[in-house]
């Protein structure tokens, strides 16, 4: 089992909260986690799976059940089967507040699961489970070539060779488009529709977000496909990188960009056969792109949020990291051993008045000077050194 970062949170949460849940795509390792970390608990473990037809049929009367298990911990695994249990939780929790009593998984986001509208504030906490990261993977032995290939899911990145990783993909993908994404949020989603716009988004990764042009594409409105959006979004599979226009003069884009999460999804579904190939195609830069993107949101300090920034006159960079209000730096990504940057990059830093920028490249090489403002980091010690480093606290 590759050690996963979000243990040591979550086990903080334990000794905090009543209630956490651990949210996460499908086979991401939520169940498996959890087994982890209450292998050696010295209180009884219940658990109840809501795919189960006789676990979720013994869910009419929580109450009177969870009466019987006040001592234990109790695992309530894909809790967006049944999200009305998010209301009985509260007075259940309320009559004994003890740390650790629940732990509740799920692979879709509480905003968009219906019947989630009792708020549990003060009750749970939730923490997001993302796929296997670059620094964790490196700590199993996996190259970041691997990594960035397959991705981040555990069984499609320890897969004996590339043929059982696409293997294991397309019927992920399959799934998803066929069962889980109707599944989860309890509606009925064209399959067709469902399939279409996974390999819109992925031939298009990183591109700004319009609606219009999907939809007309798509032959529905862009209503629909915004939904669609929002459905793939909650399930975790892909990311909208908002726009910075906060405290901005000039004239900014303010549609967000859409990524594929995990790449080993996207270059499954652009047909890349292989790691070798992949430096090869020409959406390579898209998907180093979206990779290095990933990274920095599962490894960044929580209180920067990131974005991108662009204005109708050309100022452009791929992304802003930012504390509150405040742009502190500009991150241009790119797939090459001698970077060079344009002048609309200058201007993002002139425009949003930061003085420290960043150009990240494959690999673990070391840092240099580009100019007085910008250095250039291999991404292995960019994330290792820079993301965790005091500048941003």
């Amino acid at each position: 089992m590759i050690e996963r970062l979000i243990r040591k949170d979550i086990e903080l949460l334990l000794k905090a909260f009543p209630a956490i849940a651990l949210l996460g795509p499908r086979q991401v390792g939520k169940t498996t986690l959890t087994r982890a970390l209450l292998k050696n608990s010295t209180e009884k473990v219940i658990y109840f799976d809501l795919e189960d037809d006789d676990d979720l049929a013994r869910m009419k009367d929580p109450g009177f059940l969870f009466a019987n298990y006040v001592d234990s911990c109790i695992v309530l695994d894909e809790i967006q089967r049944m999200p009305d249990l998010f209301r009985k939780l509260r007075p259940i929790i309320d009559q004994n507040r003890r740390p650790g009593r629940f732990i509740l998984t799920g692979s879709a986001s509480p905003l968009l699961v219906k019947g989630v509208s009792e708020s549990l504030a003060g009750r749970i906490a939730f923490a997001e489970m993302a796929p296997i990261n670059l620094l964790e993977a490196l700590d199993h032995g996996i190259s970041m070539k691997k990594h960035w290939y397959r991705g981040g899911f555990p069984t499609a990145l320890t897969s004996e060779t590339d043929g059982l990783f696409m293997l294991w993909a397309e019927n992920f993908i399959r799934a998803y488009i066929e069962r889980d994404l109707s599944l989860l949020f309890g509606v009925n989603l064209s399959e067709v529709l469902i399939r279409n716009f996974w390999y819109m988004l992925a031939a298009n990764n990183g591109s700004i977000w319009t609606a219009e042009n999907y939809a007309r594409a798509l032959g529905v409105t862009s209503n629909t496909v915004k939904r669609y959006l929002e459905f793939m979004e909650g399930a975790f599979m892909v990311r909208q990188l908002p726009a910075w226009y906060v405290n901005v003069e000039k004239r900014v884009t303010k549609s967000p960009k859409v990524y594929i999460r995990d790449s080993g999804l996207l270059h499954q579904l652009n047909r890349i056969r292989s790691a070798d190939e992949l430096p090869l195609n020409l959406m390579v830069g898209a998907s180093w792109e979206g990779y290095v993107i990933e990274q920095i949101y599962q490894l960044k300090p929580k209180h920067l949020e990131l974005y991108y920034y662009r204005t109708h006159q050309g100022a452009e960079c791929d992304l802003i990291l930012v504390d509150g209000i405040k742009p502190v730096a500009a991150v241009e990504i790119k797939y090459s051993n001698s970077p060079s940057l344009s002048k609309g990059f200058y201007n993002v830093l002139e425009d949003l008045k930061i003085d420290r920028a960043f150009v990240i490249v494959p690999g673990d090489r070391g840092v240099y000077q580009l100019d007085d403002k910008t250095q250039v980091w291999g991404v292995i010690p960019f994330l290792k050194e820079v993301l965790d480093h005091e500048l941003w606290s």
